[in-house]
C-alpha cells in the first residue's frame, strides 16, 4: 500500500472516530433536552446555564477543552430530574421539606443514568457535584471547598442565577442585579469566592443580558398571557406556525414584527398531538459543533 493510501485511511478512520463521537454528544444532550422539556417552567434553562458557563469558563482564562467539557457538563447538570414525580416538578407553591428532599436526589440519579455512557466523564462533576457548596453544607456529599470540581462551582453559581432570574410556577423572575447581589452576599459559603466574584462583575458588565430570558442566541421566551414567559421559540419557526404554552396549553400563533417573531393568542387549546415535545435540533448541533473539536483533539 502506498503512503498516501495509508495518509488516506487514516484520515478517513480519524473522520469516522469523529463522526461517533460527535453522535455519542448529540444523544447525550438530546436526552438531557428531552428530560426539560418535562417542566414548562424550564424552557431553556440548559441554555442558558450552559451559555453562563461557558462565559465564565472562557473569561477564568480555562483551556478551550476544560471550556468545552464544562459547556457540556452545563447542559446535561439537570438529567437526573427525570426521577422528579410530575407533580413536584410542576408545583404552583413552595416545596416542603419531603417534596425537597426529593428534589436532592437528581445528582446521584443523573449519574447513575450516564455512568455507562462512553463519554460520561466529561459531565461527571457537573452532574454530581452542581449542587455542592464552599462552606460543605451543600448535597449530595457535602463536599466543601475545593474539593468541589472547577465544574462544579461554575455550573452551580450560573444554575443559581438562572433559577433567580426565571420565572417558576410560585414567583416572577427576579431582576438581574438583585440576583448578583445575592451572590455576592453568599460568596465563599454557597458560592465559589473567586468564580462568583467574577460571574458577578460580568453580570454587571451587562454580559449575561443576551442569555437572560432566552431559549435560544437572540431569541427571547415568548410570554403566555395566562402562565408568564414559557414559551420557548425556536429558529426554525416561521410566520404562520402555532406554539402552546406548556403550561395551560393555549395556542399562540407566529406573526412576523420586523426580524423577530411574536405571538398572537388565537384562544385556542393544543391536542395531545400538539403538546409533544419538539426537539430543538439547532441549539444541540450549535453546543456540539463548539464544544466536539476541543473534547475530542
Amino acid at each position: 500500500m502506498s503512503l498516501l493510501s495509508d495518509i488516506k485511511g487514516l484520515l478517513g478512520s480519524t473522520q469516522q472516530h469523529a463522526r461517533h463521537q460527535e453522535d455519542l454528544l448529540t444523544s447525550l444532550l438530546v436526552m438531557a433536552w428531552m428530560v426539560e422539556a418535562r417542566d414548562p417552567y424550564t424552557g431553556g434553562h440548559l441554555w442558558r446555564v450552559s451559555q453562563f458557563s461557558q462565559l465564565l469558563a472562557t473569561r477564568a482564562g480555562l483551556a478551550d477543552g476544560d471550556v468545552s467539557r464544562i459547556t457540556v457538563g452545563a447542559f446535561l447538570h439537570d438529567l437526573g430530574k427525570i426521577s422528579v414525580p410530575d407533580h413536584i416538578l410542576g408545583k404552583k407553591d413552595r416545596l416542603t421539606d419531603e417534596e425537597y428532599a426529593v428534589i436532592k436526589t437528581h445528582p446521584d440519579v443523573g449519574w447513575r443514568m450516564l455512568s455507562s455512557h462512553p463519554l460520561a466523564k466529561l459531565a461527571e462533576q457537573a452532574i454530581r457535584a452542581h449542587h455542592e457548596t464552599p462552606d460543605g453544607r451543600g448535597y449530595p456529599l457535602g463536599l466543601a471547598g475545593k474539593d468541589i470540581a472547577i465544574d462544579a462551582r461554575i455550573v452551580g453559581i450560573c444554575d443559581a442565577f438562572d433559577a433567580m432570574t426565571s420565572t417558576r410556577p410560585y414567583r416572577k423572575g427576579m431582576p438581574v442585579p438583585q440576583a448578583l447581589d445575592i451572590i455576592e452576599k453568599n460568596l465563599g459559603s454557597q458560592f465559589d469566592r473567586a468564580m462568583g466574584e467574577r460571574f458577578v462583575a460580568l453580570g454587571r458588565q451587562g454580559e449575561c443580558d443576551h442569555i437572560v430570558g432566552h431559549s435560544d442566541s437572540g431569541i427571547p421566551l415568548q410570554v403566555c398571557l395566562m402562565c408568564g414567559p414559557t414559551i420557548a421559540v425556536a429558529r426554525s419557526h416561521a410566520p404562520g406556525m402555532n406554539l402552546y404554552c406548556p403550561t395551560c396549553t393555549g395556542e399562540y400563533e407566529t406573526h412576523a414584527v420586523g426580524t423577530k417573531l411574536e405571538l398572537v393568542a388565537t384562544g385556542k387549546k393544543g391536542s395531545p398531538a400538539d403538546l409533544e415535545p419538539k426537539l430543538d435540533q439547532d441549539v444541540i448541533n450549535d453546543v456540539v459543533r463548539t464544544a466536539a473539536r476541543a473534547l475530542l483533539a
